[in-house]
Parts: C-alpha cells; sequence; structure tokens
C-alpha cells in the first residue's frame, strides 16, 4: 500500500519507562510491586493534607485545573476573521456521546449575538391564518420536549477533499456536537398560526447581524424540528444561539437558524445566498447539488489520533471513536487496524438513540508494530459509510461539503499517530 502523510506531527511523548519496565500486573498493564515502589502511591501528596474550598467558593462548576488543556481549538488560516469562522469540538478528548455545553464548537457569521431574552421575539408570518409575535414568556407555556441529537457542519472534513491536511481529529471531524436539547416541537407553533394549504415551505430566521436564512420544506418542519431553548438541562450558550434556536434533526448544520427571530411560511424555497452560493456540493463537472440537507453515515476513531498518541508500550489497549447518522440510529460500527486489509466488529456502548452520536470501542493487544486505524459506520437504512476515493469517483476534488469518507489514522511504532491516505 501507498500511504501518503501530510500535516504536521505532533510533539513526541515520553513513554512510561517505568510501567513498560515493571512486570505487568492486570491486563491493563499496570504496575507490579516493586523494591522501589512508586513515590506516587507511598508518599503523602500535598492535596491529603489541606482543606480545600469549600461549596461556597465555585458557584458555578469548572473543571479541574489539569483538564485546562481540554478547550475548543480554531485553525486562523481557514477563514479571514474570528467573526466568520469556526472553532472545533476535542472530540479526541471526550468520551460518551454527550458534549459539554463549553466544548460544543462554534460557527458563526457575524459573531456572537448577546440578546436580553426578556426583548427577544419570535415571529411568524407569511401564508398563515394569523401572524403571531411570541416572547420567551408565550414559548415557555408550550408543550415541550427533550431529545439528544448531534449538529453536524456540512464542511466538516470538507478540507480532506483533497487530501489528508488537518492533524487531529479535532479538526478534521470537530465541526460536531451531541446534546440533549429541551424545545417547543415547531409543529404547534405553526399550528398555532395556522399553516395556509398553500404553505410548503418555512424561511427561518437570526437576529444576529447576519441574519442567516435558510428554506426548510414544510414536512421536515411539522415532522421533528424544535424551537430549543435549553441545551443538557441548562439555557443556550450565547454562542449557540441564546435565547431560542432552531433544531432540525439529522441535517446540516447551517439550517439550525440560531437566534431565532421569525419563520415566514412561502409556497417555495428562497433560493438565499446560504444555499445558492454556499451550501451547494461542487461537482467535477462545474455543476453543484443543492438541497443536500441529510448528514449521511460517518464515524472517526477519535482514541489513538494524532492528539492523542499511544503513551504506554506494547500490550493491551482501547481504542475507541463516534459514530452518527442523519437518517437514523448506528447498529455497527467496524474497525481495522490493518488499513482495511482485516475488519472486526466494533463493540457499541450505551444508549442507541435517533439522529445521535454513538459510541464504539475496540480492545486489542498492540504488538509495537505499525498501525493504520479506520472505522466504517453502518446506519440503520442499511447505508454502509464509504472510502474517499468512492466519493471522488462521485463529486471530484473540489467541494467542500458533505465528506463522510472513511478516516485513516497511521500510528508508528513509538504511538505517535498522523492523518493519512492510504490507496
Amino acid at each position: 500500500m501507498v500511504i501518503k502523510i501530510k500535516g504536521t506531527k505532533p510533539s513526541r511523548r515520553n513513554f512510561l519507562k517505568a510501567a513498560a519496565a515493571a512486570p505487568v500486573a492486570a491486563m491493563a498493564g499496570g504496575q507490579a510491586f516493586a523494591e522501589e515502589a512508586d513515590p506516587a502511591i507511598i508518599e503523602k501528596q500535598p492535596w491529603t493534607q489541606f482543606l480545600g474550598d469549600g461549596v461556597d467558593a465555585r458557584p458555578y462548576g469548572m473543571p479541574s485545573q489539569y483538564e485546562a488543556d481540554v478547550v475548543r481549538r480554531d485553525v486562523p488560516w481557514l477563514t479571514a476573521d474570528p467573526v466568520s469562522s469556526v472553532n472545533f469540538t476535542p472530540l479526541h478528548e471526550l468520551d460518551g456521546i454527550i458534549t459539554p455545553n463549553g466544548l460544543c464548537f462554534e460557527r458563526h457569521h457575524a459573531g456572537i449575538a448577546e440578546i436580553d431574552p426578556g426583548q427577544h421575539r419570535l415571529m411568524i408570518n407569511g401564508l398563515v391564518d394569523t401572524p403571531l409575535v411570541f416572547t420567551m414568556e408565550d414559548l415557555m407555556r408550550f408543550p415541550r420536549e427533550n431529545h439528544v441529537y448531534f449538529l453536524e457542519c456540512a464542511a466538516n472534513s470538507g478540507m480532506e477533499w483533497r487530501g489528508a491536511q488537518l492533524n487531529g481529529c479535532q479538526f478534521t471531524h470537530g465541526m460536531i456536537h451531541n446534546v440533549m436539547y429541551t424545545g417547543v416541537p415547531l409543529r404547534l407553533i405553526l399550528e398555532e398560526a395556522g399553516v395556509k394549504t398553500s404553505g410548503k415551505w418555512i424561511l427561518p430566521e437570526g437576529a444576529d447581524a447576519s441574519a442567516m436564512t435558510r428554506s426548510i420544506p414544510m414536512e421536515k418542519a411539522m415532522d421533528d424540528c424544535l424551537v430549543a431553548f435549553k441545551m443538557n438541562g441548562e439555557a443556550l450558550r450565547p454562542e449557540q444561539g441564546y435565547p431560542v434556536r432552531l433544531v432540525v434533526p439529522g441535517w446540516e448544520g447551517n439550517m439550525w437558524v440560531k437566534w431565532l427571530r421569525r419563520i415566514e411560511v412561502g409556497d417555495q424555497p428562497w433560493h438565499h445566498r446560504e444555499e445558492t452560493s454556499k451550501y451547494t456540493d461542487l461537482l467535477e463537472n462545474g455543476q453543484a447539488r443543492r438541497f443536500t440537507w441529510e448528514m449521511d453515515a460517518k464515524s472517526v476513531i477519535t482514541n489513538p489520533s494524532p492528539q492523542a498518541p499511544i503513551t504506554h508500550g506494547p500490550g493491551h489497549m482501547v481504542l475507541t471513536g463516534v459514530a452518527w447518522s442523519g437518517r437514523g440510529t448506528i447498529p455497527r460500527v467496524d474497525v481495522t487496524i490493518d488499513g482495511g486489509e482485516n475488519w472486526v466488529q466494533a463493540r457499541m456502548s450505551g444508549p442507541s438513540l435517533n439522529k445521535s452520536m454513538h459510541r464504539f470501542y475496540h480492545e486489542f493487544d498492540w504488538d509495537g508494530s505499525p498501525l493504520l486505524l479506520q472505522s466504517r459506520a453502518h446506519d440503520s437504512t442499511g447505508y454502509v459509510q464509504p472510502t474517499k476515493d468512492m466519493l471522488r469517483e462521485v463529486r471530484g476534488e473540489n467541494s467542500i461539503y458533505h465528506n463522510n469518507g472513511i478516516q485513516t489514522w497511521y500510528v508508528n511504532e513509538e504511538g505517535i499517530a498522523e492523518n493519512v491516505e492510504i490507496s
């Protein structure tokens, strides 16, 4: 196999030499007792000798100081200005399926709108029987629901169309988050206004300076869309659309309009900027696919990966990652450690929810030889995640959006991982 390697290598880390030299005490590689015992276990540590902060010291909980590097990161050269840019969820540092609110990726077109909820309004107009304006208090009086959904930007993995570019799953796949949304089914709000029989589309609009708009067919609006005001139990963060946003499960994130201020009902799509010059899929012949809303099944191994190298010697190890589909659930993920020569079924763990992330694991004994790690998702419709070459045969290399091709990490003998492609 030919391996093409691009990207900057992460800094090398020293292996845990003491652990590698000591006899193996457990399958996971724990240290056996030796003549020179580890000071970390036999000596009294500072935190055992002094009282810690009381309950009044941290009114809003924060992560440990030792987790300070678990943050969203951006790539400055991707966009011209931070107020119209993106940062990325640190997938390699997370486990389970829920993304903490402070780590959910951000995508802005005019920066973060800071809105007083007492002054915010949601208007319903257009082809309705009764145009209405709701306050936040009005919205809170509707029946509400809770659902766990992923939100993925259509441009997630977009820089990988022409080859391996960004070295780390935070940057290749981190334009995604998965949270529990609390909100009002959009159909209840539309029914309150009374949609005319000619109303076939809606146009949600954001209250930020970009006035983001997208056309959404009425069937989707009446199906599972939410007007959400909470995520993971607390109010939306400002960067996630506080005080209220649209949730469009399984469809590209650009349609999940933040800071939602207006919904117009019409009889046809509006063909605005974000669905004509942007968020269309450029094909090799120069034509573009439009209205490619659904996010196809996709997966990525989050550990080991370029930002999460193997830091122990050969022996038992745990591989993990996430998978998702905009069309349903993920009943199965296959993984390979040899670049596709042999595939095994990964172990799925945690809840299997519709249009949500799924967590998978694969435990194996690493002999210290190089690895070529890949994962391949199967969704509940029978769709199987394709290779990047399969996508390029259909769409060429000029696209930006909807790249759900299989990702490859190369891991060398020292445990250092890199973003590569194999052929």
